[in-house]
């Protein structure tokens, strides 16, 4: 099945070199292409692709800008002019980093790098499926660095997305454990665990206070201090699931 993938860069002639280079991978299926945030942000609501090839310096609007907007980025492969964003770009969990013009040796490299990450997802899913959601009272065992804890999944109030890693909020303690949101996201049951916007899943139980925030979206408090937003796209599903 191919990889479905949208090109966001402001250069038309940028956009047809990739996709030249691209005929050499028929894995990758391109389904759209968009010139500024705006436009890939629409394209990406339409399309849900698997990938997107995004420009970092586009008229109005980042590439990074692009990334806050989105609840659930698909894979992103940075093209850009420019290295000094290279730190930044891992720090929101890109696959990699080209730069232009783009060496179809680096773009192979890139697109393994992809297969690899898609393979391993599927594997994490299917293990997954097959020992069923975590529920409210399995201990799941939580290791940082030197430091260790068993933890009641109840007890668990925030996790929140840092590269690649998940900040784990129990009690006075925040570890870090080497696993994206998705993967978490795949194990955890959405009754209780609910993905508030692109960094954080929240437990439903330990809310304390709901207000109207900005832009549509709404802002919750949790026991233990936590002040966490609700993106707009995602305010509608919460509101669906309480029932507000």
């Amino acid at each position: 099945m191919a990889i479905t993938a949208i090109i966001i860069d402001d250069e038309r002639l940028a956009r047809n070199e990739l996709k030249k280079l691209l005929l050499e991978h028929t894995d990758i299926e391109i389904v759209d292409e968009a010139a500024n945030v705006d436009e890939g942000l629409e394209k990406i609501e339409q399309h849900n692709p698997d990938l997107i090839f995004l420009d970092i310096q586009m008229p109005g609007k980042t590439g990074f800008d692009l990334l806050s907007e989105i609840d659930k980025a698909p894979k992103v492969i940075f093209t850009t002019a420019y290295d000094e964003y290279a730190i930044r770009a891992f720090e929101v969990n890109a696959l990699d980093y080209l730069l232009k013009p783009i060496e179809p040796k680096r773009l192979f490299d890139a697109l393994a790098k992809l297969q690899e990450e898609l393979n391993k997802e599927k594997t994490e899913a299917i293990a997954g499926v097959n020992r069923g959601l975590l529920q409210e009272n399995d201990q799941v065992f939580v290791k940082d660095g030197e430091r260790c804890w068993f933890v009641k999944l109840g007890e668990i109030r925030l996790f929140e997305s840092v590269g690649n890693y998940a900040k784990v909020f129990f009690g006075t303690n925040k570890p870090l454990i080497l696993k994206s949101l998705n993967a978490l996201e795949e194990r955890l049951d959405e009754r209780m665990f609910f993905r508030a916007n692109r960094k954080h899943i929240i437990n439903l139980r330990w809310i304390e206070k709901i207000e109207p925030y900005f832009n549509g979206g709404l802002l919750v408090d949790l026991k233990g201090g936590d002040r966490i937003e609700i993106s707009r796209r995602q305010t509608v599903k919460f509101k669906e699931m309480m029932s507000l």
